[in-house]
């Protein structure tokens, strides 16, 4: 496996990493437009990439499951980060109606907490955007990269 991959496997193999992102901006887009759902887009591309094409070309079965596994993780890591928002929101809401303060003070916690959390989604995806390139352009140049902070589901 330490060849040169041909050029079309490195094609399908920088697009296993590249169809992540069109599943991320996909989900966005249509959390924007109004359709309130959570599905991880971002596994669907990949996964079908990476099942169709892993038994023609080892190099493809190499970039797939290392995105495949970058892409797990980093759901997991979403929702890990959706259900402490939700609690730290509830939390924050429940205080100052509990306490009674004016509905002033309510909207500027909720405001607060969603400037700081809007902050932390843009940060997640700038620099999930900048792996998932960084891991492309290597996919496409034949060269070995593991995406830092993943958990090996798929070995």
């Amino acid at each position: 496996m330490r060849e040169k991959p041909k050029q079309k496997m490195r094609i399908w193999a920088m697009l296993c990493h590249f169809s992540a992102l069109l599943g991320w901006i996909l989900l966005f887009l249509l959390v924007f437009i109004g359709i309130p759902l959570y599905l991880p887009l971002n596994l669907l591309a990949p996964l079908l990439i990476w099942r169709f094409k892993k038994a023609q070309y080892p190099w493809i079965d190499f970039q797939g499951k290392e995105s495949l596994n970058f892409q797990i993780t980093w759901t997991l890591y979403t929702l890990i980060f959706m259900v402490i928002s939700l609690f730290v929101v509830l939390t924050s809401f429940s205080l100052p109606v509990t306490t009674n303060s004016s509905a002033n003070q309510v909207k500027i916690n909720l405001d607060s907490l969603l400037i700081v959390f809007m902050s932390l989604i843009l940060l997640i995806l700038i620099v999930q955007s900048f792996i998932v390139t960084f891991a492309a352009i290597k996919a496409y140049n034949g060269e070995h990269y593991r995406y830092p902070w993943t958990i090996r589901v798929l070995r």
